[in-house]
């Protein structure tokens, strides 16, 4: 099959709600500072009325990731689900004007459209509550064969890793990637979900994973020790190819027992730290899609990440295409 994609993922379809806070207001609502907590319907309105005006832009972790790919030039394509809603309606509306295929059904009669009420504090750290709503319905009757078959590479969201559904929508997947001689591509995404589903985790990491995404957090989790270095040498026999960030200190790729470390890009002003994760593995996946070195890679992640941090928003306000042409990519 040819390809017609550079990356497909498979993540949560969510509406980001971005404000300014205090830690004061983290204290008040029993809000973990830099962390992601699942709310019901009820704690979502509640929490919504409360925080200060914000924007609010079609988000979700891997569709932020798509939405890089496709600011780079990439051909990219998601799977998601949202409910036929106002919200749905223009999350779908936000991928196509993008230049992303998203052509999951809508879900009637269901729950409401996920929301994700993101709470940045003025050193730029982001606290974040979500109501999963409809996207937790997405099954492997939802995974698409035509669209995972012509993807060099297929992106998976370890948010998703909480719905045994998804699970096994990730299986099949992964099946259907595999067959093609395609490579899977997960991100650990929380420290909670890591902490929730270690051992399920490192299975399907040593099983079925080409390419793992985690920061320095979730990695030091996987393992359960406080020492970078002892995490990454742990991480080592489990995967083909990694990169983990580390924030300031740039990432580390782990490509078949080969450690390389990438400067990250410098930032004039940290504005919100909301989606630094997500681009930086678009512009590593978009790097390795169109058979870049490593290591260039690892520099596009870098820029993309930096780009994404410099203002509110978890997706790029200016074209990443043109920040790599700046630079002589």
């Amino acid at each position: 099959m040819p390809d017609l994609y550079d990356v497909a993922a498979i993540g949560n379809a969510i509406v980001d709600v971005i404000a300014p806070a205090t830690d004061d207001f983290l204290a008040d609502n029993a809000l973990t500072k830099g962390a992601m907590m699942l709310v019901d319907a009820e704690q979502s309105a509640s929490l919504y009325a409360k925080m200060a005006k914000g924007v609010e832009t079609s988000g979700g972790s891997a569709a932020n990731t798509i939405a890089g790919v496709a600011s780079l030039g990439g051909r990219a394509a998601f799977m998601g689900k949202v409910a036929d809603d106002a919200l749905g309606r223009a999350f779908t509306t936000d991928m196509a004007r993008i230049g992303a295929r998203f052509e999951n059904a809508l879900l009637s009669g269901g729950p409401a459209t996920a929301v994700s009420m993101i709470n940045v504090t003025p050193d730029g750290q982001r606290t974040m509550c979500t109501y999963l709503g409809a996207s937790v319905q997405f099954t492997d009757n939802d995974v698409e064969q035509a669209t995972v078959e012509a993807a060099k590479i297929v992106y998976l969201e370890g948010y998703l890793f909480d719905a045994d559904a998804a699970r096994r929508a990730f299986a099949k997947a992964a099946a259907f990637a595999h067959g093609a001689g395609r490579m899977i591509a997960l991100t650990l995404s929380d420290g909670f979900v890591v902490e929730r589903h270690r051992g399920a985790l490192k299975g399907f990491i040593e099983g079925q994973v080409d390419l793992l995404f985690a920061n320095e957090d979730e990695v030091t989790s996987l393992f359960e020790t406080t020492d970078f270095d002892a995490a990454v040498e742990a991480l080592r026999p489990h995967v083909k190819l990694a990169a983990i960030t580390r924030g300031e200190k740039g990432s580390v790729i782990l490509d078949q027992g080969q450690r390389l470390s990438v400067a990250a890009e410098r930032v004039e002003k940290v504005v919100d730290t909301t989606g630094a994760g997500d681009q930086y593995a678009a512009g590593f996946m978009f790097g390795l899609a169109r058979g870049r070195p490593l290591q260039d890679c690892g520099r596009f992640g870098a820029i993309a990440a930096a780009e994404v941090i410099s203002h509110y928003g978890p997706r790029p306000q200016v074209p990443l295409k043109d920040l790599l042409a700046a630079r002589g990519y």
